[in-house]
């Protein structure tokens, strides 16, 4: 009898084990930045994202005065204000590795090398509206000319933005909303996927995540980076999480 309730024990103890790991997909935070050599959203942050094993590598995407995608996080860097400079400028800036500030069509090549790896491409928030309607089309363009569809996810503080993506991405696209505000039932109106949301926001309504689940939705996390936050998630169900620390949330996982 001993020895059944001991079976017993190992058996849920690995059900439970194998549920978190297969429940919560590491999202590297603008790739994998923190080894030497790496800097955030840097072609060589993607690589470092694969080669540990991530399931995504998260990145930002801004439009240029003269149509050109590029990526980084600041909309300004160096002093320079991408949404009303010229590529030129922009891309002859340099990140804190040396290299130069990517073109999002050279960092999507980097991308294609890596079949392993999903991308979570937010498109960041633009004074202009419609040169961000346009910034939608022109990634959906590029994503489906470099053949990427079927690995990208689409995040955006913006609403309109996340409306545009929904509407004309590929039947199946998921594409999820990072501001916090809207409700599970409001983001399944609209057609998200589901919450992108800060970890604050989800641990003041921890109900959300079951409510998400139960309309046939995904949950995102982030960033989170503290231990004990990374199990909250964990133990809370979250599909994804997107962290600074992808190594770190990997072996709490195992």
């Amino acid at each position: 009898m001993k020895r059944f309730f001991l079976l017993a024990a190992l058996a849920i103890g690995m059900s439970a084990a194998g549920f978190a790991t297969d429940k919560a997909k590491v999202v590297a935070h603008r790739g994998h930045w923190k080894p030497a050599g790496s800097a955030q959203n840097s072609i060589r942050s993607l690589v470092k994202a694969d080669s540990i094993g991530c399931w995504g590598s998260e990145f930002d995407v801004w439009r240029t005065a003269d149509g050109k995608l590029v990526v980084n996080h600041d909309g300004v860097h160096d002093g320079v204000v991408i949404q009303t400079s010229n590529a030129k400028e922009v891309t002859a800036l340099k990140l804190s590795n040396g290299e130069k500030l990517p073109l999002l069509k050279d960092y999507l090549n980097t991308f294609r090398k890596h079949p392993n790896l999903k991308v979570v491409c937010e498109l960041k928030s633009h004074k202009d509206a419609e040169a961000e309607r346009m910034a939608v089309h022109e990634i959906l363009k590029m994503m489906k000319k470099k053949g990427l569809e079927k690995r990208v996810v689409y995040i955006s503080f913006s609403l309109p933005a996340v409306k545009e993506f929904i509407k004309y991405a590929p039947k199946g696209t998921e594409v999820y909303y990072l501001n916090g505000e809207l409700n599970p039932k409001e983001l399944k109106a609209i057609g998200c996927a589901g919450p992108d949301y800060p970890l604050y926001i989800l641990k003041g309504n921890p109900s959300w995540i079951k409510e998400c689940h139960d309309l046939g939705m995904k949950v995102n996390i982030w960033t989170v980076d503290k231990k004990e936050d990374l199990q909250w998630c964990i133990n809370n169900g979250a599909d994804f999480i997107t962290t600074n620390n992808p190594e770190e949330l990997q072996q709490m996982l195992k």
